[in-house]
């Protein structure tokens, strides 16, 4: 945390201030869920298993004794820890469900309806709850009850297999990128659900898949196959529909470069001081830029290794060309503009400094202000004992 700005625990954005979210959730992608949703202004309670939710333990390293895994997505939550195979429990669950506006699951569907934990029983209790469920294959079809990582759901929505050196095998992503956007996804749901509700009443019941939500985000590659059958096949990042598109070496370290439309194109060969190539007939649109991608990347490449990164960085940049580093999460961590943008940060709240990353979103000028710093384990169980004692029993 050496050199992360202090932030202190605030107000932050009120948005959904007024709306209770009762998180049943543990690893990452629910819990990501309800943290988008509480950057917002919800309010989330954070029930626990005795022991606690499994990303707890999901380290080295830890921080003070909590896994910096679990800080990451657990910001602005109070912890109530409850066994749900427990009668009483339940009956406490079913009586704070009965305050709550959304409640957010991520049991497969058999587990939910073996504990009264589907969108049914809930919305006994409250009619017009909006139940939002995270799952690895979604609440229907055949592989509905099986169970489900972020690694099982990248190999099975095919971003392993287009990822990795071409004489390579397939690659997971380098961060729980199914998880994440799964979680994403299911918080924007439930922000349209919430919507929804406000101008009719009704509740709603938010289907989200890890396995769905990775495949929608490889659109772009699945579309040409279903279109005219291109089978996109691992090319360590140099095959896309643009023409020019991939990482380069240079004297020191490697840059990103795109030349994405004819514009661009003829920036680069002006700013190489190579005009002329850029002005070949046969290079004069990026389908014919694709059937010479061979021999244009060789030239690239020739010219880049003749300098060093950084000034061809500032020559591009000058020049309105595209073109970036290969960070290190350590680059990262330490990139100015973004933490001038206050993406990163330690946050303290009472005794506690715990590094955070940001919600990266600005309304009017402004970005999130945590509330309030990741939870120990039920360390507000006594904040809701009784609320949830007073609601109607199993």
């Amino acid at each position: 945390m050496e050199g992360l700005p202090v932030v202190e625990a605030g107000a932050g954005f009120t948005f959904l201030s007024g709306i209770k979210v009762l998180d049943l959730t543990t690893s990452v992608a629910g819990p990501y869920a309800s943290m988008l949703l509480s950057d917002f202004g919800a309010e989330i309670i954070k029930v626990e298993r005795p022991g606690g939710d499994d990303a707890r333990g999901w380290g080295p390293p830890f921080l003070d004794g909590e896994s910096l895994w679990f800080t990451a997505v657990n910001r602005n939550k109070k912890s109530i820890v409850l066994d749900l195979e427990d009668a009483t429990d339940r009956a406490n669950l079913r009586g704070l469900a009965v305050q709550a506006d959304v409640v957010i699951t991520n049991q497969p569907p058999k587990a939910q309806r073996k504990l009264g934990l589907d969108y049914e029983a809930f919305a006994t209790l409250r009619p017009d709850i909006i139940f939002t469920s995270i799952t690895g294959f979604g609440l229907t079809g055949e592989r509905s009850d099986l169970t489900c990582y972020d690694l099982i759901a990248e190999g099975y929505s095919g971003v392993m297999d287009i990822t990795g050196e071409a004489d390579g095998g397939p690659q997971k992503i380098g961060a729980p990128a199914a998880d994440m956007l799964a979680g994403q996804d299911a918080a924007m749901a439930t922000i349209a659900a919430l919507f929804d509700r406000m101008r009719t009443g009704k509740g709603h019941l938010v289907d989200v898949s890890l396995v769905e939500s990775m495949t929608r985000f490889l659109s772009c590659r699945v579309s040409p196959y279903l279109g005219a059958g291109e089978v996109p096949a691992r090319s360590g990042g140099t095959d896309s529909v643009i023409a020019i598109y991939q990482q380069f070496a240079t004297s020191d370290l490697s840059l990103t470069l795109g030349l994405g439309n004819d514009g661009i194109w003829h920036r680069f060969w002006k700013a190489v001081g190579d005009q002329a190539y850029g002005e070949r007939p046969e290079f004069r649109s990026n389908t014919l830029r694709r059937a010479s991608r061979n021999e244009i990347v060789a030239k690239i490449q020739s010219i880049l290794l003749t300098s060093p990164r950084d000034h061809w960085l500032t020559l591009f940049a000058g020049a309105r060309v595209p073109a970036g580093p290969i960070n290190t999460v350590e680059d990262v961590a330490s990139d100015r503009a973004l933490r001038e943008r206050g993406l990163f940060f330690a946050l303290r709240d009472g005794d506690r400094i715990v590094p955070q990353i940001g919600l990266g979103i600005r309304i009017d000028g402004r970005t999130a202000i945590p509330r309030s710093a990741p939870p120990r384990l039920g360390e507000h169980s006594h904040e809701y004992a009784t609320a949830g004692a007073t609601g109607p029993s199993v």
